[in-house]
């Protein structure tokens, strides 16, 4: 068995690989610890509930997004986070294995509101709208909030059209083209 080295990280990477592809409810402690080549002890040592895995996961999935989404602003160019947000919606909906975003299957799987996983969501949805709000005050349009919130429910259902099937070019430019809309 490998040596508890890196052992949270393969806990986690096994959680990220099987939460999305399975579903956090599917995805049992049995089925992690064999992926991550860990023992029952190393694993509850790192996450003493699945509660504080899902939470780990979903911070570690955020954390990534909002390194993504923080690398395209350009105080020059207050569109680019926006534009670049929309690439990288289409780059995911084209990738092998899609499943739609993370945060809205946890949020569909986390029916309880109290569930710390849906607080992370929230927190996490908050932080793309205030960049999304950023980048729509720095343009000088009216309303940057309502823009911002118009804004993620087109990110949000680009992500499920993806997830059902929808060409991903198709999604892109639909994407981009009400994304125009809003901001005009």
């Amino acid at each position: 068995m490998p040596t508890t080295t890196g052992a949270r990280e393969r806990i986690l990477d096994a959680a990220a690989h099987q939460y999305y592809a399975d579903g956090i409810r599917a995805a049992s402690a049995d089925k992690l610890i064999a992926e991550a080549g860990v023992s029952k002890v190393t694993f509850y040592r790192h996450f003493p509930t699945k509660d504080a895995l899902v939470v780990a996961y979903l911070e570690h999935a955020a954390e990534r997004e909002r390194d993504q989404v923080t690398a395209t602003i350009d105080p020059a160019d207050p569109a680019a986070v926006l534009r670049g947000y929309a690439q990288g919606i289409s780059a995911v909906t084209c990738a092998p294995g899609f499943r739609g975003c993370p945060f809205i299957n946890a949020a569909a799987e986390l029916s309880d509101p109290d569930h710390p996983g849906r607080a992370v969501v929230a927190e996490h949805r908050a932080w793309l709208v205030a960049r999304a709000t950023d980048a729509v005050r720095a343009l000088g349009l009216s309303d940057p909030a309502l823009r911002a919130e118009r804004l993620m429910m087109l990110r949000d259902g680009a992500m499920v059209a993806g997830y059902v099937g929808r060409d991903p070019q198709a999604v892109h430019d639909d994407l981009v083209a009400a994304g125009r809309a809003v901001l005009s």
